[in-house]
């Protein structure tokens, strides 16, 4: 399960990526009135979950063979690896609700009431939580070379 753990580092920015553009793309078309801007987004949220799915997934391999190199030996970075770990989880977990709760407005042609503008804060929010997350990573990786081959030497 250790080519999970390679693919990691690959993944993760489909997530970000699609997430960040799910945001732009729901604010673009709600303010504009563009419904094209709107399913577009709504078809990106799916996308960015469907990736997120696959980078939770794949870290949470990369934390297991990390956790081998480590042997318990350093506290500080299993810290900081469960709270990297904890975010993408939660970042997850508010994606998917976020697109639950469009699913059911757009099932209940409640969506293009005022309902829809609900979603401009709700996409800001997401992207602080993307934002908190890869802090995380990035400092795992970039100060302490988590994932690379520094890591493992």
């Amino acid at each position: 399960m250790e080519i999970l753990a390679e693919l990691h580092p690959r993944i993760v920015h489909f997530p970000v990526v699609l997430f960040i553009l799910y945001f732009f793309l729901e604010a673009f078309g709600v303010l504009l009135k563009k419904n094209y801007l709107s399913k577009s987004a709504y078809i990106i949220l799916i996308a960015g979950i469907v990736t997120a799915v696959a980078a939770v997934l794949t870290g949470n391999q990369a934390h297991e063979a990390a956790k081998m190199i480590l042997k318990e030996k350093n506290n500080l970075l299993n810290g900081m690896i469960e709270q990297h770990e904890q975010n993408a989880t939660i970042t997850l977990w508010y994606f998917c609700a976020v697109l639950i709760l469009r699913t059911y407005l757009i099932i209940k042609k409640k969506f293009e009431n005022n309902w829809k503008y609900i979603f401009i804060p709700l996409g800001l929010a997401g992207c602080y939580l993307i934002y908190i997350t890869g802090i995380h990573g990035g400092e795992l990786v970039f100060k302490y070379g988590i994932g690379t081959q520094l890591f493992g030497k």
